[in-house]
């Protein structure tokens, strides 16, 4: 059995965008007539280049090739043209490409990829939701109105959620750390203490951010909502700078969690060993893949570190993630865009219940892709899965962060 072809579709998701603009669907097949799925989570170069680029990763190191090879096949991505480095462009190909191996495997073999991993290690997964807007609420004002967000935080904690995370603190922008604004700080209180309240000792709060502070920036806003007791403050720094990590986290009595924009182990190598970061969260469509995050949980089990994978990405990746987390002992969350289209797309073959996910029996990631739904909706425009924006920090008249894909300034 070798890897034989590959198609790609870039799908967008419906408007709001939960899961971002689009989604970089890969679906390979065998010589044999055995498709896989995967999904590369990239977003460093527009969609038509990141397709150009898995078409290389596929051809140069993968086609021809037996989907047993994972190791050999990312040796050789990683190490192609002279680099062996961390390339997340690079990285973000092939991680998607090496999901779909995964797929395929556990099709040949009539076996779930959780089983191929070593075996189920948890019954069930314990999911975590965004704070996103019910139906009622003003889409634009929620992000910045402590009642909306604890009011959905309830409605939430009802659907048997035992975490939730939000990111009131303001924008992330292209001009690196900043000292976060007054009104951010307050605000961040504010969105902690009304949320607390909501849901008691109920669920766990996750305060996100995404690298938008300073160092001292990051110390400051993470002393401000100490008392609230969130289970982690997420990328509080950018991730260019990985020792810094270790300042915020000797000064900040909150769990430190970082990863979404890292891949390979050789990153998280270095948080691991200096940062002070305990809580990981690769996504696997950038990481390298799934035995490369299988590779990172290893190694994060040697420092008492958890693992909870990033997703803001489409289901494929989301049914990754279930895997890997199925089969290692030190997780701790895998985060859930639980949307109907997602839902569509994967044909509801992935079903969150009280809170919680059960990877199913079904061989290789046990989803029924939709490929017609996936052609129907198109990606057409010209941005990136995210973007940051050019505006700094507005001291004077305060900053708010736009939750999912919001249209673009020049659109």
């Amino acid at each position: 059995m070798k890897l034989h072809t590959l198609d790609i579709i870039i799908t967008a998701p419906p408007a709001p965008g939960w899961g971002g603009r689009y989604w970089t669907l890969v679906k390979v097949t065998t010589d044999t007539g055995i498709t896989g799925w995967g999904e590369c989570y990239a977003s460093s170069v527009g969609p038509g280049a990141m397709k150009a680029v898995i078409e290389d990763v596929f051809e140069r190191h993968m086609k021809g090739e037996s989907p047993e090879n994972i190791e050999l096949m990312f040796r050789r991505a990683y190490s192609a043209g002279f680099t062996q480095r961390p390339d997340l462009t690079v990285m973000g190909a092939f991680s998607g490409l090496e999901i779909a191996c995964w797929d395929i495997l556990g099709k040949a073999r009539g076996r779930p990829v959780w089983a191929l991993l070593g075996g189920r290690m948890n019954a069930k997964v314990r999911a975590y939701t965004y704070l996103y807007p019910l139906p009622h609420h003003d889409i634009s004002a929620f992000w910045t109105d402590p009642d909306a967000q604890a009011e959905a935080a309830t409605e939430y904690l009802r659907q048997g959620y035992t975490a939730v995370k939000f990111d009131p603190a303001g924008p992330y922008t292209i001009h690196g750390g900043h000292q976060p604004a007054m009104t951010d700080i307050s605000l961040s209180v504010e969105m902690c203490k009304a949320i607390r309240a909501a849901v008691g000792n109920k669920a766990d709060l996750l305060f996100g951010t995404h690298g938008q502070f300073t160092t001292s920036g990051a110390i400051r806003l993470g002393q401000a909502i100490e008392a609230y007791l969130p289970l982690w403050y997420e990328e509080p720094i950018p991730p260019d700078n990985l020792l810094e990590f270790a300042e915020v986290a000797r000064a900040v009595r909150i769990p430190i969690a970082t990863g979404e924009r890292m891949t390979t182990k050789t990153e998280f190598a270095t948080v691991l060993r200096t940062a002070g970061a305990k809580i990981l969260q690769p996504a696997l469509g950038r990481v390298g893949g799934i035995w490369e995050a299988k590779k990172l949980a290893i190694m994060a089990e040697a420092f008492n570190a958890e693992i909870a994978p990033h997703l803001y990405a489409g289901p494929v990746e989301w049914a990754a993630n279930v895997h890997l987390c199925t089969s290692i002992p030190n997780m701790l969350l895998a985060e859930t865009i639980d949307t109907p289209f997602h839902n569509a797309l994967i044909q509801n073959t992935i079903k969150v219940e009280d809170g919680y996910i059960t990877a199913q029996d079904s061989p290789g990631l046990g989803i029924d892709v939709d490929e017609d739904l996936a052609r129907a909706h198109p990606y057409t425009d010209g941005g990136l899965h995210l973007e940051m924006q050019e505006a700094a920090c507005d001291y004077k008249n305060g900053n708010a962060f736009v939750g999912g894909a919001p249209p673009r300034p020049d659109t």
